[in-house]
């Protein structure tokens, strides 16, 4: 599975984004999916995370009620909807699949390349 995220750019504080995690393969309905992001200098940080048919999902708390993580198998797509965004959100966002669980703690097994979201004061 080779993923691709993309939709990243500039927003202001208040703005929303919607970043999109483009997948090749015909078995990516069957991974699980997960958001991460990074800033330099800092580990990487869980965002959110859907199951292969999306019907669960998990946020990390800083961004639950603001983010929303979705997925549209027949495209092979999964999708992050970031509302409310905040200057602490700017960083760069990753998308990942794992085939065997989900959530913050899974092993992923492959990884996009990222894209970069930054948020004005």
């Amino acid at each position: 599975v080779q993923l691709q995220a993309s939709g990243g750019g500039l927003v202001q504080a208040g703005g929303s984004l919607r970043l999109s995690c483009a997948a090749s393969g015909r078995t990516f309905g069957r991974y699980a999916v997960g958001w991460f992001r990074q800033t330099p200098g800092k580990e990487r940080e869980f965002v959110a995370s859907l199951t292969w048919n999306g019907y669960s999902t998990d946020y990390a708390d800083s961004v639950k009620g603001r983010f929303t993580t979705s997925r549209d198998n027949a495209k092979n797509t999964v999708y992050l909807q970031m509302n409310s965004l905040k200057p602490e959100d700017t960083a760069v966002y990753y998308c990942a699949a794992s085939s065997t669980a989900w959530g913050s703690t899974a092993n992923y097994d492959f990884w996009g390349q990222g894209t970069q979201v930054t948020v004005s004061s």
